[in-house]
């Protein structure tokens, strides 16, 4: 006999007092079995989660984030003035309507504490915090993370940062593995006086620089380690331009920070008829959208803005969710995109 059609009751989903009436228990201590609290035997525990497996019992999201006081909306902290994160924030709105969150922007600035504009994403009730290379200490943001669900995109957060037992994770690129990369191909080309401009404090450099030194030392060129002080600015890596211009001689190849660092120092340089390939190879990290502008072609380490912005989403709702079960650190592979501004060293260098 042919079963009857389901009408639209049938379509319903269970809810949480069905579960809880098929366990004899209350609904209340359903809810902290599901959310993974104390409170209830092994046995009952088990009981209850079977139940709800077997009448296809999901938790309702977005009703848990109105009891806990938040909303489907991701906050956003970014730097204007980073071209690089410009692209990150390209990415993070359309991976976030995909997932049914709306996105709540708001920027970084020089001139007041950065717990400022987060403070303001939390007041609006965003129900997790996407913070774009942030430059507050590892206590603030375990403290934060305390409060309300945190995914860094940037830094390097320790891994005793990372298991606080807070709501915290991590997505970034391999900092080290790429400017290591860039120094191989350079070393590959036939450099041997590679001089590296960092970012100071800036986002990833700490990385950028332990992988700088590393890469040389690999090469047995660990004498010839060479460190200019800078930042992720156009204003920085013109600064270490006129630096290096003061020297008595230029090496052969500059390995910036950054992409903005570098187009400092590559504006400078090239003003003070420093050939760009022929007498010194120039390259950045980030592969911003500038970098492939034709009159630019700077060789780059290239960074995926999609992949980490989709990384960071997937994260912030899920630990939002409650629903986070894989690694809180997520990192990426960067690549090395070869351009005008690299090429051999010249066969004598400038004195």
């Amino acid at each position: 006999m042919p079963s009857a059609p389901r009408g639209p009751a049938s379509s319903r989903r269970p809810t949480m007092a069905e579960v809880a009436a098929k366990a004899g228990v209350s609904r209340t201590l359903v809810s902290f079995i599901l959310d993974g609290k104390p409170g209830a035997s092994e046995e009952t525990r088990q009981r209850v989660l079977a139940i709800a497996k077997e009448v296809g019992y999901r938790p309702d999201a977005a009703a848990r984030l109105l009891a806990l006081g938040r909303s489907r909306t991701l906050g956003v902290l970014t730097d204007v003035r980073q071209l690089f994160q410009a692209e990150l924030v390209t990415g993070i709105y359309p991976a976030a309507e995909q997932l049914g969150y709306e996105v709540l922007l708001t920027t970084n600035l020089s001139d007041r504490p950065e717990s400022v504009p987060i403070d303001a994403l939390i007041s609006h009730r965003c129900g997790s915090l996407i913070l774009l290379a942030p430059t507050s200490g590892h206590d603030y943001l375990i403290k934060l993370a305390a409060e309300v669900p945190v995914v860094v995109v940037g830094p390097r957060l320790p891994a005793e940062v990372l298991g606080a037992g807070v709501d915290l994770a991590s997505v970034r690129t391999d900092d080290a593995r790429g400017i290591g990369d860039a120094v191989d191909y350079l070393v590959t080309l036939g450099h041997k006086d590679i001089l590296h401009v960092d970012g100071g404090d800036g986002s990833g450099s700490p990385e950028r620089r332990r992988g700088y030194r590393e890469a040389m030392s690999a090469h047995g060129l660990e004498e010839r380690i060479d460190i200019i002080a800078g930042d992720h600015t156009e204003e920085a890596g013109a600064a270490a331009a006129r630096e290096l211009l003061a020297r008595p001689g230029l090496p052969t190849a500059v390995l910036a920070s950054n992409d903005r660092s570098a187009l400092g120092l590559l504006d400078v340089l090239t003003r003070s008829g420093v050939d760009i390939p022929g007498e010194l190879s120039l390259v950045g990290f980030d592969d911003t959208r500038l970098s492939d502008f034709p009159r630019i072609d700077l060789t780059t380490v290239h960074q995926d803005a999609p992949g980490l912005a989709q990384h960071a989403v997937r994260l912030a709702v899920e630990l939002l969710e409650r629903r986070c079960s894989g690694p809180k650190e997520v990192v990426l592979r960067s690549q090395l995109v070869i351009r005008g501004t690299s090429g051999p060293p010249p066969a004598t260098v400038r004195r």
